[in-house]
C-alpha cells in the first residue's frame, strides 16, 4: 500500500465557500504568520457554489470594509425594489411590506453571484498567502489516539470502479493542522460523521432542509429591472399541501436568477420538486418575465432550514464547525451567507488566540460561546419559529402565525410559542398507497424543460471509471422497501436524475440504477431517503457541477 504524504499547517479549512474563505482571510488579518490552507472539492473556487443570492453585507463590511471599491462583483447590483407575492394558479397578490418585520426588508443588500463573490474572496485570501487547493475534496477526518481531530485526508485519485488502481493512481494526501475548520455547506459528509462521533447535536433539534433548484436566464432588456427582487409563496405547492417558495432576482447584464425552494419535510412521496419548479415558471407573472429570454445555467443545492434551535455544539477536540455545516440560515430572509461569514470570522479569532497561547487540538469552547453571544444568535432567535410554524400549520395560517411570532420577538422579545421542535425530514415521508400520484405537465422546451436536459446546463462532469460515490448501506433496500412502500421517491426528489428503476426486458423485475455521473452534489438523497440507506461520499477530486456564476 502506498503511504500518503502529509503537509502540516497551523489551520486546515475544509470548504472554499463564504465561511471557509472568511475564516482564512480573518486568520491572516489577525496573525499573518499563521500557515493556512483551504481545501475545495470543486474544480475551482465557486464551481460548487449555488445561491440566489441576495447578500446582506453586514459580515463583508466587517471583514473587508472597502470591498465596494475593490472590484467585488457583488457591489455591481444593489437591491432597488423588493416585492413579495402570494400566488394562486392564475393570479398574484402583492403582500405589503408594512406588515412584515423591518429585518425582512432588502434595503442596503446586493444581488449577484455568490460563486463570483467566492472567487473574489479567494483572490483576497491568496494575496494574504493563504494556500488554496481546488479539486481536492477532504474524504476522511484524521484523529489521534486521544480521539482529537488532527486534520483531514484527501481522496485517492485514479481508482477504477472495481477498486483497482489505474495507471494514473495517486494516493490522497494528509493535511495536518493544529485546528481544522469544517465549512462544507449544508449536510457536509464529514460534518455528519463529526456530529455522530462527538454527539454535537445531542442537545439541539434535528437539522431540517429544503431543496433549492435554480436557473439563470438572459432576458429581454425591456423586461429587465436591475436590482429588483421578487419572492413568492403559495401556488403551486399549495396544491400538494407542501410549503416553500420561489425567487426571481434581476441581476446585472440583463440576467435574472430564478429558483424554487421545496421544504423536504413533505409527506406525499409523489411530490416532484423539479417539476414543481417547472410549474412555477409557467405562472403568468413568471412566464411573462421569461418569455423571449434564454436559459443559460441550471443547478440545485440543499439548504439548512432548522434555524437557531438546530445549531449543534460548534467545537470539539481539534476542530470547529462554521457556516452551513453548522446551519446559520435565516429562513424567512432566505439568507445565510452573512451569518456563515461571521461564524468563520469568529472561528478565526478564537483559533488565532489559542495558537498564540500555545494551544492546539483542544476544544475551542470560547468559539461556541462567541457565536451564541454574537449578532448571529440575535438575528436567528428572532425567526426561530418561522419554519416550524409554517411546517405545522401550513402555508397560509402558518405564515400569519410566523409573522406574528417575528413581530412579537422584534418588539417585545417573546413570540407566540416557545422555541418549537423539529423532526428529521425523512421521517415525514408517507406510504405511497396513502396518496394519489401527481401528474405533471410535459415540458414545452421554452419555459419548462426536462430534467436531464437541465443537468447539461450545470456543466456537471465526473470521471466515469471510479467507485460510485453514492453508497447504499443495503443493496436490496431500493427494490424491497423504497419502491414497494414509498413508490420510489428517489426518482423524484433528486434534481439530476441520478436514481432510476429499470425493468428487465425478460422478467419485468425492477433494478435500481444509480447514474452517479449526473450528481450535482445537492445532498438531497442523503437527507430525504426514507430509510436513510443512501450515503453521499466525496467523488474523485474536481468532479461535480461547474457553475459559471451561480
Amino acid at each position: 500500500m502506498t503511504e500518503r504524504e502529509s503537509m502540516p499547517y497551523d489551520v486546515v479549512i475544509v470548504g472554499g465557500g463564504p465561511a471557509g474563505l472568511s475564516t482564512a482571510i480573518r486568520l491572516k488579518q489577525v496573525d499573518p504568520e499563521l500557515s493556512v490552507c483551504v481545501l475545495e472539492k470543486g474544480s475551482e473556487i465557486g464551481a460548487h457554489i449555488l445561491s440566489g443570492a441576495v447578500l446582506d453585507p453586514k459580515a463583508l463590511d466587517e471583514l473587508l470594509p472597502d470591498w465596494r471599491d475593490e472590484g467585488c462583483p457583488m457591489a455591481e447590483t444593489p437591491v432597488t425594489d423588493n416585492w413579495h407575492w402570494y400566488l394562486t394558479k392564475g393570479s398574484r397578490h402583492a403582500m405589503p411590506h408594512f406588515i412584515m418585520p423591518p429585518f425582512m426588508s432588502n434595503h442596503g443588500n446586493y444581488t449577484g453571484s455568490l460563486g463570483n463573490l467566492c472567487r473574489w474572496l479567494a483572490e483576497k485570501a491568496e494575496e494574504l498567502e493563504v494556500e488554496i487547493f481546488p479539486g481536492f475534496p477532504a474524504s476522511e477526518v484524521l484523529f489521534d489516539e486521544q480521539g482529537r481531530v488532527t486534520g483531514v485526508a484527501t481522496g485517492d485519485m485514479g481508482v477504477a470502479r472495481d477498486g483497482s488502481h489505474k495507471a494514473d493512481y495517486q494516493p490522497g494526501m494528509e493535511l495536518l493542522g493544529k485546528y481544522t475548520v469544517f465549512c462544507e455547506g449544508a449536510r457536509g459528509h464529514l460534518t455528519k460523521q463529526l456530529k455522530q462521533k462527538y454527539e454535537l447535536d445531542a442537545d439541539c433539534e434535528p437539522q431540517t432542509y429544503g431543496i433549492g433548484i435554480k436557473e439563470l436566464w438572459d432576458i429581454d432588456p425591456d423586461k429587465h429591472e436591475q436590482g429588483r427582487v421578487i419572492h413568492t409563496q403559495g401556488w403551486p405547492l399549495s396544491e400538494s399541501d407542501n410549503w416553500g417558495g420561489g425567487f426571481l432576482y434581476h441581476q446585472a447584464n440583463n440576467q435574472v436568477a430564478l429558483g424554487f425552494v421545496v421544504a423536504l419535510d413533505y409527506k406525499n412521496p409523489w411530490v416532484y420538486p423539479f417539476e414543481e419548479f417547472q410549474r412555477w415558471k409557467q405562472h403568468p407573472e413568471i412566464r411573462g418575465i421569461l418569455e423571449g429570454g434564454k436559459r443559460v445555467a441550471y443547478g440545485a443545492r440543499a439548504i439548512n432550514e432548522g434555524g437557531w434551535q438546530s445549531v449543534p455544539k460548534l467545537a470539539f477536540p481539534g476542530g470547529v464547525l462554521a457556516g452551513c455545516s453548522a446551519g446559520f440560515v435565516n429562513v424567512p430572509r432566505i439568507k445565510g451567507s452573512h451569518t456563515a461569514m461571521k461564524s468563520g470570522m469568529l472561528a478565526a479569532e478564537a483559533i488565532a488566540t489559542a495558537i498564540k497561547a500555545g494551544r492546539e487540538q483542544d476544544s475551542l469552547d470560547e468559539y461556541d460561546a462567541a457565536v451564541r453571544e454574537s449578532w448571529i444568535a440575535k438575528e436567528l432567535k428572532l425567526v426561530q419559529n418561522a419554519e416550524p410554524l409554517v411546517a405545522k400549520w401550513g402555508g397560509e395560517l402558518g405564515t400569519v402565525l410566523a409573522g406574528a411570532d417575528m413581530w412579537l420577538r422584534t418588539l417585545f422579545g417573546f413570540g407566540v410559542a416557545r422555541p418549537m421542535k423539529h423532526h428529521p425530514d425523512y421521517r415525514a415521508t408517507g406510504r405511497a398507497d396513502l396518496y394519489e400520484p401527481i401528474v405533471y405537465p410535459k415540458p414545452d422546451g421554452v419555459i419548462s424543460f426536462d430534467r436531464l436536459t437541465s443537468v447539461s446546463y450545470s456543466f456537471t462532469n465526473h470521471e466515469e471509471d471510479q467507485p460510485c460515490h453514492l453508497v447504499l448501506k443495503d443493496p436490496e433496500y431500493p427494490t424491497s422497501v423504497e419502491l414497494p412502500v414509498y413508490g420510489g421517491p428517489s426518482t423524484r426528489y433528486c434534481p439530476a436524475g441520478v436514481y432510476e428503476y429499470v425493468a428487465n426486458e425478460d422478467t419485468g423485475e425492477m433494478k435500481f440504477q444509480i447514474n452517479s455521473q449526473n450528481c450535482v452534489h445537492c445532498k438531497t438523497c442523503d437527507i430525504k431517503d426514507p430509510g436513510q440507506e443512501i450515503v453521499w461520499t466525496a467523488p474523485e477530486g474536481g468532479g461535480g457541477p461547474n457553475y459559471p456564476n451561480m
